[in-house]
């Protein structure tokens, strides 16, 4: 229909028969009105949604001006979902190059606003997740990178599906509040060096829309999508350095160290575009991070860190993108491993926690109801599945199947076992927390292959937790 009124719309006004009319300033005048009309008409229509998806369709480049056009577009309703869907849909099929990612996320960028912090003392860095697993690793990297002396805007996100989310396990804590404003913001990283809370909706407006279509329709996956979407948020934050956790393995959304290194690649490529100093590390997601998956269970755990224990592998990883976001902010010879061990990184997650209306001291909620996952043999536990243990944490409660669905604070998984360690027949090797038991069957059956059990003595070689830097 677009393409049917742009081609009438841009005719040339009627000729008059003839006669003195023909001649007349009044016909003249309306023979001008119509000819700026028609003009008009046609500038409209010559952008249109429905050559945007032809040309993305047809595996064609993106005009800088079509990019432009229908991110605006959309942000304003003048696009429909569908349309926009179908877009999408275009471009997880064929692909973007790297101008088009770029101006895609200039344009998102340009959809709101941008935060300043260079009223602040400190260097700005920032870490994003792309999400995992028993991923609870802003808790502890936060206040720890403030205690190194940086400032750490974290604007963090909900889970969905079977990642979990560093707002729902931080909302475990009573009193504790995701929503600040810009200038609440401001003033709690002025003062303790690191704020986590949920990105207002003057930041890049159009994401927050496609983000929440690209979920129900089946266009998550694309990589062009997930890097605009995350760099968007990142880069009009206002962040001068930015560490990305890209997660690789059966629990995050990347599966192969292929497709890893490309989404990695393109954000750092990104972030290196808009000024930001970026740098990525590709980790491993096949099995679950450290010893609990839920919400009040990470918290509990990421308490452990601070205090200077903790699972190897999560002090491992927040150690290892710790080091990343100083040496990013110009601060290389701090030693955030002295911080863990001496309690500065536990003061600033107090003040941290309680700047946010937060009671550090509140004891974390607990399931009413458990079920212990027992070992089907003895001898080494080769394989814990990152996916199953994450779908079963959602299926007790701890996640969300859409957006505005509640979670349970204290459901989950307790591990007891990880990939490497001898296990005896009988013993526990799960612990499943919910406050509904009627969800330990669906649980119980995600969990249904999620493990194996090799003979005694069996040899076993864990994946490194740091599989690649991307810089």
């Amino acid at each position: 229909m677009t393409d049917h009124l742009a081609h009438h719309t841009s005719a040339a006004p009627p000729t008059p028969v003839g006669g003195a009319a023909a001649h007349s300033p009044l016909y003249a005048r309306r023979v001008a009105r119509v000819h700026r009309h028609t003009q008009a008409a046609a500038g409209r229509n010559a952008m249109d949604v429905i050559s945007v998806i032809r040309t993305k369709r047809d595996r064609g480049e993106l005009t800088d001006e079509q990019i432009d056009w229908v991110i605006d577009a959309y942000t304003r309703g003048a696009v429909a979902d569908e349309q926009m869907s179908a877009l999408a849909m275009a471009i997880l099929l064929n692909g973007m190059n790297r101008r088009e990612i770029a101006r895609w996320t200039a344009a998102m960028i340009a959809s709101g606003e941008r935060m300043d912090f260079a009223s602040l003392s400190r260097p700005t860095a920032d870490k994003h997740s792309t999400g995992g697993v028993g991923d609870k690793i802003t808790l502890p990297l936060a206040p720890l990178v403030a205690a190194c002396g940086a400032a750490v805007p974290q604007l963090s996100g909900r889970g969905l599906g079977h990642t979990g989310g560093t707002l729902d396990k931080l909302e475990s804590i009573p009193g504790w509040r995701a929503l600040l404003s810009n200038e609440e913001m401001l003033s709690v990283l002025d003062s303790v060096g690191s704020v986590i809370c949920a990105a207002g909706d003057g930041l890049a407006p159009a994401d927050k829309k496609l983000y929440a279509l690209r979920d129900v329709t089946g266009t998550v996956e694309a990589i062009p999508l997930i890097a605009s979407s995350i760099m968007s948020k990142k880069i009009a934050e206002g962040t001068g350095s930015l560490v990305l956790d890209v997660k690789v393995g059966t629990g995050a959304f990347m599966k192969t160290i292929e497709d890893a290194r490309e989404l990695a690649s393109t954000m750092v490529g990104l972030g290196t575009d808009h000024g930001v100093r970026t740098v990525a590390l590709l980790t491993d997601m096949s099995t679950p991070l450290g010893l609990t998956a839920g919400n009040a269970l990470e918290v509990r755990e990421s308490l452990e860190v601070l205090a200077g224990g903790g699972p190897a592998d999560v002090v491992e990883l927040t150690l290892a993108l710790a080091r990343e976001m100083l040496d990013a902010a110009g601060l290389k010879d701090a030693d955030p491993a002295k911080a863990l061990a001496d309690g500065s990184a536990m003061d600033v997650w107090r003040r941290m926690i309680a700047a946010q209306g937060g009671d550090p001291d509140a004891p974390l909620p607990t399931s009413r109801e458990q079920h212990v996952v027992k070992a089907p043999s003895t001898g080494v536990l080769t394989r814990l599945d990152a996916y199953d243990v994450g779908l079963a944490a959602w299926r007790l409660g701890a996640g969300r199947a859409r957006k505005e669905d509640p979670v349970q604070a204290a459901a989950g998984v307790e591990l007891h076992a990880k990939p490497g360690d001898a296990v005896t027949e009988g013993q526990p090797l799960l612990t499943l927390h919910t406050d509904t038991p009627e969800r330990f069957a669906y649980a119980l059956e995600a969990l249904g292959s999620a493990y194996d059990v090799a003979a005694p003595g069996t040899a076993f070689t864990p994946s490194p937790v740091v599989l690649e830097r991307i810089a």
